[in-house]
């Protein structure tokens, strides 16, 4: 505890007393009081007693700077290296020996064998244990107490430092010379002030400043040197040769002082001067800027078709604030714009407990009770953020820079900034999170992979044993139970550095720092942000997609060949939403309803189900049939060019021999992608007559996409063959009518006989009489 300062009201010192300045003229120690004047000649006789209570009185900030601290703040204990307090602290704890006997100044927590002979308060003054510290000291060997700052220490700086200690506490015991006065911003001309600045500034025109607005920022990286070439090469052209020029080290000194050490590259500096660069965002509140990110997951899975081993992709959406990874997605193959729609999605609803959860997992954030949330989710939520992004960052992927990203902004309310260029720093904390998530996770399983070629395994891919199904539960589980629990370090929120955070707790005070706006949004959020296609609906084959017929009989009955009610850009048109990832159906909104309905490719057997394809299978397949001079009429014709290309006219028997690997992978991809797809949708609430599988409603629901093994596939495959063959079938005319046998005409009708009509033209009729 640092003690109050002693006011000094010696004669001729200054002295603030509610906020006038006064001077002490003279004192009366005898009556204990003081006489002060004031600039104007103005006296006033006061006591010890009421200055030394007085609560606006204290001595003027020219008196008490003097000395050492002068122009200065106060110094404390925290201005000190680790080092030098240490030795502050010895130092401390001689003077309370002194003093009071004891080394901790306390008589109740005495050490071993205190108090000692000649520093016992009973039995000896203050100026013998004074002196027996002074002997106790110069017996110490000279370069130890060197070492200790207890060097030729005599009885009278004992008495400064006890006075320094009394006034100032343990900083008072420190030597000045340990917090000596820094050097502080040095003094120079407005000249020289001026020719710094023309130096680093960036001006246009390059003729009216001898061209020394450039010549750090546009052309190569110079030293110091050359820039004191360039100050001093401006000073004396533009203000002539007398000009004092200060030397090179406080010119050094004033450049790093005022642009800092200069250690970036000269394109990244030139980046950082844009001006869409300019400015510096806050981040105070969840879901403010949440970055978004994918990698190459460093660890091997078996797709769940054929059971390779495979890598895939992983990405992140972390909320800046609170650092919680508030969604997250595993591809087979590289991201696209729907997967970063989703998982943008997946950010703004909220996290369904899954059956192997405990209550430990559930909604646990207060001042929102989780049956509250669980009322207007309709399920049981976990303990994971959920909000509506403001911002989102992304890097300068083509898969973030598209037109469905921008349609996707619009619907959900949120902007998508990308980083600067050359500025990986402005999502340095998802960059930070991968790297985290690999030494607590992925280094733990089975298949990792490492960072590096060279540092990979003997066989990884043998070694690989999680599924892509069981890889993303064990991440959502790890996400939930360690990573939002998990103990914050240097991010800890501005408003309490040093205390104790975790994400959930950050997302827990945002609740009273900012309050919470729970906007749980309808599952039919998924069919607004999918592509959009305006067309036509045919009255006899529907609408084509990209290439593809789709029709449903009973869903597009009242609107074939009728135009849309829509104008504008797209008049007439009716809006078709489309899945990439599944191209097996598209969705329509029914204008009075505002129902969603599948649309099924009219290519889709009547019996079995279709295999899976996606937007890349579906361009091969209109190529293939192109290049071999195709021309269907109806999509029922490419189905066979479509089952060639996936394999499926291989018998099950050579599937495994057969396949190439990278085939089977397409095969896996595909599958994992139209199950994605079908995870994403919300139940179907269509008539089952509007469904595209004609099983019973009960099996409707089920993802038709889960296949486990490859002879599953197979067998999915055989079964949409023979469908397609038996639709074939019965798309041909039925039996033929034999032609009769010969003479039948004959038998049955005589040749001489006259048609009735004739034989009433000859009688004549009723108008030919008379």
């Amino acid at each position: 505890m640092i003690a109050a300062a002693v006011l000094d009201l010696s004669p001729g010192t200054g002295l603030v007393l509610d906020g006038t300045e006064w001077t002490v003229e003279r004192r009366e120690p005898h009556l204990g009081r003081v006489q002060l004047v004031k600039d104007d000649g103005t006296r006033e006789r006061m006591t010890f007693r009421f200055l030394a209570n007085h609560p606006q009185c204290r001595p003027p900030s020219r008196t008490s700077a003097a000395g050492a601290d002068r122009g200065r703040q106060r110094k404390a204990s925290e201005d000190l290296t680790a080092g030098r307090l240490e030795l502050t602290e010895l130092r401390m704890a001689h003077l309370l020996e002194v003093a009071t006997g004891f080394r901790s100044g306390d008589p109740f927590h005495p050490g071993p064998g205190e108090p000692r002979a000649e520093y016992d308060p009973a039995t000896t003054t203050l100026t013998e244990r004074r002196h027996a510290k002074v002997a106790e000291l110069a017996a110490l060997d000279p370069v130890h107490a060197k070492l200790l700052g207890l060097g030729s220490v005599g009885y009278r700086t004992l008495i400064r430092w006890e006075n320094a200690r009394r006034r100032f506490g343990l900083v008072g015991c420190a030597d000045d010379r340990w917090l000596r006065r820094s050097g502080g911003t040095r003094v120079v001309s407005a000249q020289v002030r001026e020719a710094v600045l023309a130096v680093c500034e960036d001006r246009q025109d390059r003729l009216a400043v001898l061209a020394v607005c450039e010549e750090t920022k546009r052309m190569a990286k110079v030293s110091m040197r050359t820039k004191d070439r360039m100050i001093r090469q401006y000073l004396r052209e533009e203000f002539g040769p007398e000009t004092k020029v200060p030397s090179y080290d406080t010119l050094r000194r004033l450049w790093r002082e005022w642009f800092g050490p200069g250690g970036a590259r000269q394109r990244y500096a030139r980046s950082a001067d844009l001006p869409e660069s300019q400015g510096h965002v806050l981040v105070h509140r969840p879901g403010q800027v949440v970055a978004l990110d994918t990698t190459v997951l460093p660890v091997m899975v078996r797709e769940h078709v054929f059971g390779d081993p495979v890598k895939m992709h992983l990405t992140l959406a972390l909320d800046v604030c609170t650092h919680s990874l508030v969604a997250f997605r595993l591809t087979l193959v590289s991201d696209t714009s729907v997967d970063v729609a989703m998982v943008l999605r997946d950010v703004t609803m909220p996290l369904p407990m899954r059956a192997d959860w405990g209550e430990g997992l559930e909604w646990p954030y207060p001042g929102l009770p989780a049956a509250v949330v669980a009322e207007f989710a309709g399920h049981a939520v976990a303990s994971l953020p959920f909000f509506t992004p403001e911002t989102v960052t992304t890097d300068h992927g083509s898969v973030y820079r598209n037109h469905h990203l921008v349609e996707v902004e619009r619907v959900l309310g949120c902007q998508v900034l990308p980083a600067r260029v050359l500025r990986p720093t402005d999502k340095a904390a998802v960059e930070r999170a991968f790297g985290v998530i690999r030494q607590l996770l992925f280094e733990h399983l089975v298949g990792y992979t490492g960072v590096d070629v060279a540092d990979r395994g003997a066989d990884p891919a043998a070694d690989a044993a999680l599924t892509a199904d069981q890889l993303e539960h064990l991440i959502a589980t790890w996400i939930v139970g360690v990573w939002q629990k998990r103990k914050l370090g240097e991010y800890a929120p501005a408003w309490d550095p040093d205390g104790s955070h975790s994400p959930n707790s950050l997302f827990a005070a945002s609740f009273a720092q900012t309050g919470f706006a729970m906007d749980i949004p309808s599952p039919e959020l998924f069919y607004e942000l999918l592509p959009t296609h305006y067309v036509r609906i045919d009255t006899r084959r529907g609408v084509k997609i990209r290439g593809l017929w789709y029709d449903d009989p009973e869903v597009l009955r009242d609107y074939r060949g009728e135009l849309s009610t829509r104008g504008g850009k797209h008049k007439g048109k009716w809006l078709i939403r489309r899945d990439p990832r599944d191209r097996r159906q598209v969705f329509f909104q029914d204008p009075l309803s505002h129902a969603w309905h599948p649309l099924p490719w009219t290519g889709m057997p009547q019996a079995g189900q279709m295999p899976a394809f996606g937007d890349a299978r579906a361009s091969a397949l209109l190529a293939k049939a192109a290049a071999a001079g195709l021309k269907p009429q109806t999509d029922a014709e490419l189905l066979p060019v479509l089952l060639e290309l996936i394999g499926s006219h291989i018998p099950v028997s050579q599937w495994p021999t057969q396949l190439k690997k990278s085939q089977r992978t397409e095969h896996a991809r595909e599958t994992h992608q139209a199950k994605a797809a079908q995870a994403d949708r919300p139940p179907d609430r269509a008539a089952p007559a509007r469904s595209a599988d004609p099983a019973p409603a009960a099996a409707a629901g089920k993802e038709t996409a889960t296949v486990l093994s490859w002879p599953g596939l197979a067998h999915q495959t055989q079964e949409a063959v023979t469908g397609e063959r038996r639709q074939r079938r019965e798309a041909v005319r039925p039996d033929p009518v034999p032609p009769p046998e010969l003479g039948h005409s004959f038998r049955a009708r005589s040749v001489f006989v006259l048609p009735e009509d004739d034989l009433e033209e000859d009688r004549g009729g009723p108008d030919d009489a008379g």
